[in-house]
């Protein structure tokens, strides 16, 4: 078969790879370009561009998504990681559709049952498995806590804290269970998985066999590195103090941290009778797995979440979730923000549209800020796409385009600026015109509540 994998970079993505070459043909996607090997061809691919999602997925059998974006993916960028998750997702859904993809598989994390509201992390997995979901295509989903493996990060920020901390401070989330399971483990679930109409749509959980705190497993790590570590129960530590402490202690970087850590304050375990089995597998225990992890630890090399994502200098992402009233589609929300610009307050801006072609401009002296051009081949009700093609605020190079789409069914509408290169100074651009652009962006935001709940 011919199998994509987004995310095919990371460590779960290079173990697939490894795992699946020698039978099926790969397309490895990844925003880095990397040289193809036998039976592996490395694609470069910007999800948050659906035109690239849809040539990375050209010609595949099935698709395998191992994304999330708690990572920077511009030299500035504006909105939250469950925004840039959900408009990701969406288009890997969209490119899937149109390229005829049979299956799509989706490695997310186990969601707590019964134990209030999930953190925003959870809730964003649990998002990005709704758009898989109500695909056209049947999505497999499979779950899990922390997967131990050599090049993982939560199993390198644990490392780190055992092998530089003597006494270890253990905020109350190291108390809580969770059910880790190894990397072999996880990539023969999702290798059983490939092909078989019986795991469409569907969830499954892919614990191992062993449930253990953060702690215990903190202090399995330093008896099988042969050190004596002691545990200081520290309660009052908030998660951001805890995230400082973390990230000051491993130097993961805090886009990192501070979501896993929220999410760390509930017990994370398999649903009854939702446990993925595969027969003849046994799942290896928490001593086995991390006996080797550690035996192919290398403690000088950054895991691949660590490092600085490959992004282009003085480009801006912005993505904002707008209300959607009801019965409207992207494309009212696009005429509802032409309608809205010339009406804010103070009315400085002029909008004019001209066929396909769309200028901002200042009203006095009159000149144009921004030029768009609409691009109907690449619009349709919900999703509605505009080319940056210049105006004084912008440089007429690269690919720089607003778009508004639908998700999750029409509940909402997210708004976006991608790959924008400002002609300003970058950090004049940063300071004003950017922060102008989020303060627009909330007003119309306000304006739409209103026109809903008329």
């Amino acid at each position: 078969m011919n199998i994509a994998i987004a995310g095919a970079s990371g460590f779960v993505g290079k173990a697939l790879i490894q795992e699946l070459s020698s039978e099926h043909k790969i397309f490895a996607l990844s925003r880095s370009s990397r040289k193809s090997q036998e039976n592996v061809e490395w694609r470069d691919c910007d999800l948050f561009s659906l035109l690239d999602a849809e040539k990375g997925l050209k010609g595949a059998d099935v698709a395998i998504y191992l994304v999330h974006s708690m990572r920077p993916s511009a030299h500035l960028s504006q909105g939250t990681f469950e925004d840039f998750d959900l408009i990701v997702a969406d288009n890997f859904v969209k490119a899937a559709e149109r390229n005829g993809v049979k299956q799509i598989i989706f490695l997310g994390g186990l969601i707590p049952e019964n134990q209030g509201e999930p953190s925003q992390h959870l809730q964003s997995r649990q998002e990005v498995e709704e758009v898989f979901l109500r695909s056209k295509v049947p999505a497999t989903i499979l779950r899990a806590a922390v997967i131990i493996g050599a090049e993982g990060s939560s199993f390198h920020i644990m490392t780190r804290l055992v092998e530089r901390l003597p006494v270890m401070l253990c905020p109350s989330w190291t108390s809580t269970v969770n059910q880790p399971v190894a990397l072999s483990d996880v990539v023969q679930s999702i290798r059983y998985v490939i092909g078989k109409s019986d795991f469409y749509n569907k969830s499954f959980d892919l614990g191992g066999p062993d449930i253990l705190s953060y702690r215990d497993m903190m202090l399995k790590v330093a008896s099988l590195k042969g050190l004596k570590r002691k545990c200081l129960p520290v309660p009052f530590l908030t998660p951001t103090i805890s995230t400082l402490w973390v990230c000051g202690i491993t130097r993961a970087p805090e886009g990192l941290v501070r979501p896993l850590i929220d999410s760390l304050r509930f017990s994370l375990v398999d649903r009854k009778n939702q446990t993925l089995e595969i027969p003849g597998h046994t799942p290896m225990g928490i001593d086995e797995a991390l006996k080797l992890a550690i035996r192919n630890y290398n403690g000088k090399e950054k895991p691949h979440a660590f490092k600085k994502p490959a992004v282009k200098h003085y480009e801006a992402r912005s993505v904002q979730r707008l209300p959607m009233p009801k019965g409207w589609t992207a494309e009212d929300i696009a005429k509802a923000y032409m309608d809205f610009l010339p009406k804010m307050r103070p009315r400085v801006v002029r909008v004019d549209v001209d066929g396909h072609w769309i200028y901002f401009s200042n009203r006095f002296p009159h000149f144009h800020l921004l030029v768009l051009e609409y691009s109907p081949e690449r619009s349709w009700r919900n999703r509605q796409l505009f080319y940056v093609r210049g105006g004084l605020l912008s440089q007429r190079i690269g690919r720089g385009r607003l778009e508004f789409r639908e998700v999750l069914d029409g509940q909402a509408c997210l708004s976006a600026i991608h790959d924008f290169k400002p002609r300003l100074p970058w950090y004049f651009y940063k300071y004003s015109q950017a922060l102008y652009h989020l303060w627009v962006m909330t007003e119309f935001g306000r304006y739409l509540k209103k026109r809903a709940n008329s």
